[in-house]
């Protein structure tokens, strides 16, 4: 093996463990130092049977008065759907939406109508420990309401969470060249 071989491959696995290194602070050490009270909690569409218990639980603590739900009639999203689906409505404690796209940058722009026609001041997102950085930063391009993220935990062996490393590696370098709502003003 040739010196220049040999250094690329070290400038190479070095590369790779500082992205491993911020990947895990960005996707993983996710939790916030404290919560507040918010004037709704809300749950993103997707991975319900880790979030919604998350997302019950911060509302409950906290005593945070309306549960919002993403409803996208989705495999993953099954529990958030079936209590959507089993609700009376009108409900003030619950809403239940549907993004115009089932996407993350759909749901920052439906949670930017919520929070208009609601007057809410203040929201707690909640979502999966890998995905509380790109959501923030969407859901944030949308609203000027304070934007208090939540992370539930999945159970994801290293491959599973290698995988997620690199999708949300991508969707965050896309939310940030790929700016949401720049064409309306926030909370509309």
């Amino acid at each position: 093996m040739t010196t220049a071989t040999r250094r690329a491959l070290a400038f190479t696995a070095g590369g790779f463990l500082l992205w491993l290194i911020i990947a895990v602070q960005l996707f993983v050490n996710t939790d916030p130092l404290s919560v507040h009270r918010t004037d709704a909690v809300i749950m993103l569409g997707g991975a319900a049977s880790e979030r919604l218990p998350a997302a019950q639980r911060i509302q409950q603590e906290l005593g945070i008065p309306v549960l919002v739900l993403s409803r996208t009639d989705t495999f993953g999203n099954r529990a958030a759907d079936a209590v959507c689906g089993s609700a009376a409505f009108p409900n003030p404690a619950l809403v239940c939406f549907r993004p115009p796209d089932l996407d993350t940058r759909g749901e920052a722009q439906a949670i930017s109508r919520l929070v208009a026609l609601n007057g809410w001041k203040s929201v707690t997102v909640v979502t999966s420990s890998y995905h509380v950085t790109r959501a923030g930063r969407l859901i944030s391009q949308c609203t000027t309401a304070d934007v208090q993220l939540v992370a539930s935990h999945p159970d994801f062996n290293p491959g599973q969470w290698l995988r997620r490393f690199v999708i949300e590696t991508g969707g965050l370098i896309d939310a940030s060249l790929r700016p949401e709502c720049v064409d309306q003003p926030a909370g509309m």
